[in-house]
């Protein structure tokens, strides 16, 4: 079953609608997948229905949840306009989205790093290594680690403690989501490798090492990603022929 703090300020409607995400997310439930019936969220969630019709309506209204009428509930996106500001998800070329995006984040994701050695409190530091740790553990072990290892670029974001960087980290977040959905861990090794040169150096507040490994992190999956962009225009390319 999946379980919430019952001790939480929200409303019942909203932590259920939290934990429907949650699943959507870690079982994975694709774009274009049924999610499970009233009664079978009401009894994994340990709601009542009534609750469960609460909750996809507000995932419906972020532009998560399709309902169809004698059809069922299907997931259409998994960036809600929260998380996806800039309607990125939106445009259909994934592959040029994702090395655009990449261009973007060499642009400032070295940078953060480097502020981040510098503003992060040690309580920062703590969880910083914690979600490395654990997106290494879901990573090698076969399981969806994607929503870990946005969880592990939000916080060095924060760790920045910058405002601006704060309002982008949406865009990092959609990066990271992209990325992972294209590649279906082809860079296993090279992910963790630099995830975890990048959070050495930020423990030791390392501004040098902080920038060059987060450098190498992204540019090893900019070149993932212009391989299969030449692999898939190629193919087109003969199919045309």
């Amino acid at each position: 079953m999946y379980s919430y703090d019952k001790t939480g300020k929200k409303s019942l409607g909203a932590r259920t609608e939290d934990e429907l995400m949650k699943y959507i997310l870690q079982e994975p439930v694709e774009p274009g997948q049924k999610i499970p019936n009233e009664y079978e969220l009401a009894e994994k969630f340990g709601v009542g229905r009534s609750t469960v019709r609460e909750a996809v309506k507000g995932l419906v209204s972020r532009g998560i949840l399709e309902v169809r009428r004698g059809s069922g509930t299907y997931v259409i996106n998994t960036n809600s306009v929260d998380d996806d500001p800039l309607g990125l998800s939106k445009i259909d070329d994934k592959y040029k989205l994702a090395l655009d995006l990449f261009e973007v984040r060499l642009m400032i994701e070295p940078e953060i790093a480097a502020l981040a050695c510098k503003n992060a409190s040690e309580e920062e530091l703590k969880r910083l290594k914690r979600l490395c740790d654990e997106t290494e553990q879901l990573y090698r072990g076969g399981r969806n680690h994607i929503s870990k290892d946005i969880e592990f670029h939000t916080c060095i974001a924060r760790c920045s403690k910058n405002q601006v960087v704060e309002a982008l980290i949406p865009i990092i977040n959609t990066a990271v989501y992209t990325f992972a959905n294209l590649t279906n861990r082809l860079l296993k090794e090279e992910t963790l490798e630099t995830h975890r040169a990048v959070t050495d150096a930020v423990l030791k507040r390392d501004s040098v090492g902080a920038r060059c490994a987060m450098m190498m992190h992204l540019t090893y999956n900019r070149q993932t990603i212009m391989k299969l962009l030449e692999e898939r225009d190629g193919k087109k390319g003969r199919q045309k022929q």
